[in-house]
């Protein structure tokens, strides 16, 4: 049987129709990206590990959103040529989603259900920032920011979130890679 992660229709950055069950058997990191953040060089984190760990049976998927502060004012175009010609981003890219509010993505609504916390400094200086400007999630299970990071194993079961300001190439983000990676 397929986990339910599998079943949640996704389109490509092209508008092409996908599924996460492309990825089936694959360890997944699903991250809510965006191009004018001051988070946005994390693409280049970002595509280090996918580099690193593509032939090892990992992916990264790029989902852009536009919930925080406008950060992702572009087309699926813009957002393509940005991520290629900036960050040269070599990993998946989907359409722009939603991942909070009313109009919440069904991926992002299964994912923030399956791990409602992320891992991180609960008093970083991301969120300190946020909460000075009352822009802090408006409850617990709420992504807190754009490159927020769902970790997927290889059965579809989602093992780690992490916060924002945990960059990809963090040790433990590398190391929850390495152990999925791992495991039978």
């Amino acid at each position: 049987m397929s986990a339910p992660i599998y079943e949640i229709p996704v389109r490509r950055i092209d508008g092409s129709a996908a599924s996460l069950a492309d990825y089936q058997g694959s360890v997944m990191l699903i991250v809510n990206v965006a191009s004018a953040c001051g988070l946005t060089p994390q693409y280049a984190g970002l595509e280090q590990v996918y580099e690193k760990y593509h032939d090892k049976g990992f992916t990264v998927l790029g989902f852009p959103a536009n919930d925080f502060g406008a950060q992702e004012p572009g087309t699926n175009e813009e957002i393509k040529e940005f991520c290629t010609s900036k960050f040269d981003v070599q990993f998946p890219m989907f359409q722009k989603v939603a991942v909070k509010g009313d109009a919440q993505h069904p991926l992002y609504r299964f994912l923030t259900k399956a791990k409602s916390e992320s891992e991180g400094d609960k008093d970083s200086g991301l969120r300190r920032t946020l909460a000075q400007h009352g822009l802090g999630p408006t409850n617990d299970t709420d992504i807190l920011w754009n490159f927020e990071k769902f970790l997927i194993g290889k059965h579809g079961d989602v093992v780690a979130r992490f916060a924002p300001d945990i960059t990809p190439e963090d040790p433990r983000v590398v190391h929850a890679i390495e152990s999925e990676l791992a495991r039978a």
